[in-house]
């Protein structure tokens, strides 16, 4: 048992441990406000939508948007994606180390327990003043054995800032990967619309090569029966080539594209060719676009979270500097046996302990400390500069999105009259080549303004889709933000997120409106 002596000032430590611990409930520095994205002045409609067109609607955007262009390998391709990306499995490691690093900042609110033993066998100097002293000058041995405890006490909340700013940090990387899944899942939609865009494009020259070669026979046929001219035979036979001629340049591109998505899915070259080979035509726009409201913004754009996960993590940073400028105060105990014989190690009588308080004041720094604060609320207010930078950024993309998908329908819209227009020209110009009444030079020319309009029809079609594209990836579709935040076991303390609802002060360049701690 402890003598009552020993159990008595144990006791006193005990109790001024715990008044400590009372005040400890103070923490020094601004604390966390979210900041005003002012994201409900926007406006969701395009400048100029079209009459007849796809509508917008304020329904929830969808997490996996390229549902709606109801195409099943797109579908099974964005799923490969989200589990096989390389990108993707680096970001989800990024995440692991926040999380230890939060484990080391959390590790700071708690004591520090240590175990340690030593034995040494020792000897005195006989010349020496211990042995004239009257010390024996034979060698002896010497055992320690004991535990060692310390533990800080967060009086004025630099533990505490510490685990605030990692948990932070911790949120700002688990947006990162939610930034990069919705880039993910742009580009795998872009890169393979634009695949299905080339193979019709494929098509459209090999259709207009039939049409050409159709044409080059007839003209040839005219020519040995004296009805054509050799210039008639040579402009058909130009245009057989200059369409061959576009074919090795869409298949080099189409090879790319399927190797650019393989690479996507972190599959080796050519292992998409096989699926993505078949020429598929490529996927209509969707009858409904749920674009959402613009308040729900910054709850959807994973790098708007991001940027205020790093602003709340740049302002417990000031809190940590402020903190360094007060005193640490600490326990401090050590208790064990020692003894000159191993034997001895049990006996009571070779118990030894010590424990007291620790007190740490920086008096002079050099100006450290004072340069670490003013280094850290510039580092703030930077944060929140990139802050209002990303929101900004962010109102643009959507609003660009809009305008530019209202502006490709009504393009597809009059591309679409003017290839209708240019084929019933090339039919009349046909039938009366064949029946003698008008020159070859008209069928050329209608079979370059069909050959064109088709081309143009295509682009616009394939542009239309990719502006589908721009447009949920500028709303932040691509995740879930409701499962991240439910997901069991992943974040802080259970949550994916750790939670960020303590007020947290935003420092802008021009003024400081921070909310201190008592």
């Amino acid at each position: 048992m402890i003598s009552q002596p020993v159990f008595s000032q144990l006791n006193r430590y005990a109790s001024a441990a715990l008044c400590a611990v009372s005040l400890a409930g103070c923490m020094v520095g601004p604390d966390f406000v979210k900041p005003d994205n002012g994201l409900h002045e926007a406006v969701l409609t395009p400048r100029q939508a079209p009459p007849d067109a796809t509508r917008t609607s304020d329904a929830a955007v969808p997490s996996q948007w390229w549902r709606l262009f109801n195409d099943a390998v797109l579908a099974e391709l964005q799923s490969r994606a989200q589990a096989d990306n390389l990108d993707l499995q680096m970001a989800s490691e990024r995440i692991e180390q926040s999380r230890a690093q939060l484990g080391i900042a959390a590790s700071e609110l708690l004591p520090s327990v240590g175990a340690g033993a030593s034995y040494a066998r020792e000897g005195l100097s006989e010349h020496g003043k211990f042995v004239a002293l009257g010390a024996s000058s034979s060698p002896s041995d010497f055992w320690q054995l004991g535990f060692d405890a310390s533990w800080e006490i967060d009086l004025w909340g630099r533990a505490r800032r510490l685990r605030e700013g990692a948990a932070a940090a911790l949120e700002a990387t688990v947006y990162d990967r939610e930034a990069a899944r919705v880039a993910l899942s742009a580009e795998v939609a872009r890169t393979y619309l634009q695949l299905r865009g080339t193979q019709a494009q494929l098509d459209i020259a090999q259709q207009n090569l039939t049409v050409a070669e159709r044409t080059l026979g007839l003209t040839e046929s005219r020519e040995r029966n004296g009805v054509a001219t050799r210039f008639e035979t040579s402009s058909a036979r130009a245009q057989v080539a200059t369409i061959k001629a576009t074919v090795p340049e869409l298949l080099q591109r189409r090879n790319a594209l399927m190797n650019a998505l393989a690479l996507l899915v972190g599959e080796k070259p050519r292992a998409l060719d096989a699926q993505l080979g078949e020429t598929l035509p490529l996927p209509s726009l969707p009858t409904s676009m749920p674009v959402g409201i613009p308040s729900e913004w910054a709850h959807r754009r994973p790098d708007i979270l991001r940027a205020e996960a790093q602003l709340h993590a740049a302002t417990a940073d000031i809190g940590v500097a402020k903190a360094d400028f007060y005193p640490r105060i600490g326990l401090k105990g050590q208790i064990g046996v020692e003894a000159f014989e191993g034997g001895d190690l049990l006996s009571w009588d070779s118990r030894v302990f010590s424990v007291g308080p620790t007190v740490y004041l920086p008096i002079f720094q050099g100006g450290r400390l004072t340069q670490r604060l003013a280094l850290n609320e510039a580092r703030q207010k930077t944060a929140a500069l990139a802050y209002r930078q990303t929101v900004l950024r962010a109102w643009h993309e959507v609003d660009d999105a809009l305008d530019a998908w209202a502006a490709q329908q009504r393009r597809h819209d009059e591309l679409l009259v003017s290839y209708e227009q240019n084929k019933q020209a090339l039919q009349a110009a046909e039938r009366g080549y064949q029946e003698g009444a008008s020159d070859y030079l008209n069928v050329l020319t209608a079979q370059l303004n069909v050959l064109a309009s088709q081309t143009r029809l295509n682009d616009s079609a394939t542009s239309a889709t990719l502006t589908v594209v721009n447009l949920y990836k500028s709303l932040g579709g691509g995740w879930d933000p409701d499962a991240l935040k439910h997901a069991p076991g992943a974040g802080v303390e259970g949550s994916a997120v750790p939670s960020s609802d303590a007020p947290v002060a935003i420092v802008s360049p021009v003024t400081s409106h921070t909310k201190a701690s008592p």
